[in-house]
């Protein structure tokens, strides 16, 4: 009922290890269970902190943060490589300049835009959280 009455105004995380936080985990947003809890309170939590230190409670949520900011680099720029590359693919621009990009050009234009973001992803991998 807590848990409830706390969600009409915000977010709710819940962190617990036994058979009896179970529901609250699952009622919660999110839901943190550590690893030497039982199996039950496992299934119901969204996170398993392997490690069974509190303080991982705060990297995770650094995680998460760092981990959306990465994804949203990651969507804007396959937006702009998508905006730019198309049109040009589709010979938009030839009428006008007379510039088209052969289909060559557009497979390694495409190549470089996932390598651009699967580079930028690897950038949270050595992040200090």
């Amino acid at each position: 009922e807590v848990i409830t009455q706390l969600q009409k105004e915000a977010k709710v995380m819940f962190v617990g290890d036994g058979i009896n936080d179970s529901p609250s985990i699952k009622q919660a947003n999110i839901g943190i269970t550590l690893n030497s809890g039982s199996d039950i309170t496992k299934d119901a939590g969204d996170i398993i902190l392997i490690n069974n230190d509190l303080n991982s409670v705060l990297k995770s949520i650094n995680l998460s943060n760092e981990s959306m900011k990465i994804i949203k680099q990651n969507l804007f720029w396959a937006f702009i490589y998508n905006a730019l590359g198309i049109p040009l693919a589709a010979g938009v621009l030839y009428p006008i300049i007379g510039v088209m990009l052969t289909p060559i050009y557009a497979g390694m234009a495409m190549s470089f835009s996932s390598v651009t973001v699967v580079l930028n992803s690897l950038r949270l991998k050595f992040k200090k959280i």
